[in-house]
């Protein structure tokens, strides 16, 4: 675009007059040294003979997490050279986060940090198990059954991202013979009204914020985490070694969940103080519901100071 100066009589000497282009609109096709639009700052240099790139529902690998907390899903693009927002060296840093772009393909997932869940077992369902369940795909904030509809229950995370990871691994399993439904709210943020007593007797809200038992609390918690869909192996952790697969056979029997068919426990270092294994159940739905009810089951040992805290998530293997 080309603003042109000349000199006007009325105008006195080594003063100029800036006449406005008749172009209202500016037409940025890629953002570099030479242009750059700050609406839309996912227009990235392509590579020659490659075509536009499809944006992964969870990006290249849903659980790599970069130092920004947001993994694939934000990449880090880098701010024009000559960039009139950079005041110093040290006030704004070289790279900056942007969240994907809006498109039509996206928004029916990652557009609020709330999801809402139907198909709850009104019996067997209630806060803390919906977090040992959804705490597995991003942190949890708060959880409240709504008392005008039945069985179904908002869930605010720690991101959209988050909600986009718990629709696109839970939606559609059955937890307690019940299928449930797992879809982007309306509302922004859990309001706790309309608190009232479930039918196990617990409150039909909870507020997880400052619980030890979210798991991407930071970008090295949350690149442990391996994001994976249910499956019929669980992996678990954080044991004491006194613990035998009787113990937890017995464990599930008095919870009423269904028992496991196979037991892998991993090597342990001689000094390691806890111990780390798999799981295998008939069905993946069986391993769900087990995952739902033990998930942070705190495990108590003789003449222990304090109790252990067994953490359950899905495993890449899908049998022993």
């Amino acid at each position: 675009m080309h603003v042109s100066r000349q000199r006007d009589e009325r105008v006195p000497p080594g003063a100029y007059m800036l006449f406005t282009p008749s172009r209202s609109r500016v037409v940025v096709v890629l953002n570099d040294n030479d242009s750059w639009d700050y609406t839309k700052p996912f227009l990235l240099r392509r590579e020659r003979g490659k075509g536009r790139q499809r944006q992964a529902i969870l990006g290249e690998h849903p659980s790599s997490y970069s130092d920004n907390g947001y993994g694939s899903h934000c990449p880090l693009l880098p701010l024009p050279g000559n960039n009139r927002f950079k005041r110093g060296s040290h006030d704004v840093p070289e790279v900056v986060a942007y969240p994907l772009p809006q498109t039509s393909s996206y928004m029916s997932h990652a557009s609020s940090s709330v999801a809402m869940v139907s198909g709850l077992h009104p019996a067997k369902m209630n806060c803390t198990r919906i977090f040992n369940l959804f705490c597995l795909y991003g942190n949890i904030e708060k959880v409240k059954f709504m008392k005008s509809v039945p069985g179904t229950a908002l869930v605010e995370m720690g991101d959209e991202y988050a909600v986009d990871r718990a629709i696109t691994h839970l939606n559609s399993i059955k937890v307690f013979s019940k299928r449930l439904n797992v879809c982007v709210s309306k509302q922004h943020a859990v309001i706790p009204s309309q608190v009232f007593e479930l039918e196990d007797g617990s409150s039909s809200y909870k507020d997880f914020a400052m619980t030890r038992n979210n798991r991407f609390t930071s970008a090295g918690q949350a690149s442990k985490n391996i994001i994976q869909p249910p499956s019929c192996v669980l992996h678990f952790y954080n044991v004491p070694p006194c613990i035998s697969e009787d113990d937890l056979q017995r464990l599930c029997t008095e919870h009423d969940v269904p028992g496991f068919i196979k037991y892998k426990v991993f090597d342990a270092k001689p000094s390691s103080k806890t111990i780390s294994g798999l799981l295998e159940f008939d069905s993946k739905t069986h391993a769900v519901e087990v995952l739902t009810v033990l998930n942070h089951y705190q495990i108590r040992i003789p003449n222990g100071s304090n109790p252990y805290t067994l953490k359950l998530c899905f495993s890449t293997s899908s049998h022993l």
